[in-house]
């Protein structure tokens, strides 16, 4: 009962169906680690506040019924605890390890999860049969935000949006991808900021307003290498 006292705190209601579910993933997260390389918190608090809790926290913002990217998804966070509290969403994870869309895969049999799915697929490849497709990308802990825009928006319709989840302080990022965010089609709607038990955490909800040019996302990790 603990735990379902943790997420009504932050006005998440959890049933003990989608409790079991994520004392499930937990177990299967904690079994596969090593071999997977998943995650460096590994305590069952810590998991369920800063990996559960922070992924599923910001579902105030998805729309019900909505079609969800998840970019880079790794481990699962955050499309897998944001599935299993919200059935309604239509998700979709890519990563460009195949041992990880392995592990999500699995995962997604084992939850007996449905109206998900994962991919072996970096995001410049993935592009090709589904550019502005989704009304959301989610992304979280994979790059800095003039990167992440760019394998982002991409995929989203006009008037879709990128929630990034990041740690407390974010205007340097912001700042940093005005040119990006330009090029792209994408502004910056607004940035929430919360606490999760001790932890300061940010999500940058970037708006796409226009089209953004064919030739994006480039390849050869250029995002990275030379962030717009």
């Amino acid at each position: 009962m603990e735990k379902i006292n943790l997420f009504k705190k932050y006005n998440i209601n959890l049933d003990e169906e989608k409790l079991n579910k994520l004392n499930e993933f937990y177990r299967q997260l904690i079994f596969y680690n090593n071999s997977f390389n998943l995650t460096n918190i590994t305590e069952e608090n810590d998991v369920f506040i800063k990996h559960f809790l922070d992924s599923i926290y910001p579902e105030y913002l998805i729309e019900k019924n909505s079609s969800i990217l998840d970019i880079g998804a790794g481990a699962g966070f955050p499309s897998l605890p944001l599935k299993i509290y919200r059935p309604d969403l239509n998700v979709v994870m890519i990563d460009s390890l195949n041992k990880r869309v392995n592990f999500l895969n699995e995962m997604i049999n084992v939850l007996k999860l449905s109206g998900i799915s994962a991919y072996h697929f970096r995001a410049e490849d993935f592009i090709k049969d589904n550019r502005e497709k989704f009304d959301y990308v989610v992304v979280r802990a994979v790059a800095k935000l003039n990167t992440l825009t760019e394998y982002a928006l991409p995929f989203l319709k006009i008037g879709g949006k990128l929630l990034a989840y990041k740690g407390g302080e974010v205007e340097e990022e912001i700042s940093s991808s005005q040119n990006a965010l330009k090029i792209l089609g994408g502004k910056v709607e607004k940035v929430e900021k919360f606490d999760l038990e001790g932890n300061n955490r940010s999500i940058v909800i970037v708006k796409k307003i226009s089209k953004s040019p064919e030739k994006y996302p480039r390849n050869k990790n250029l995002p990275k290498l030379k962030p717009l």
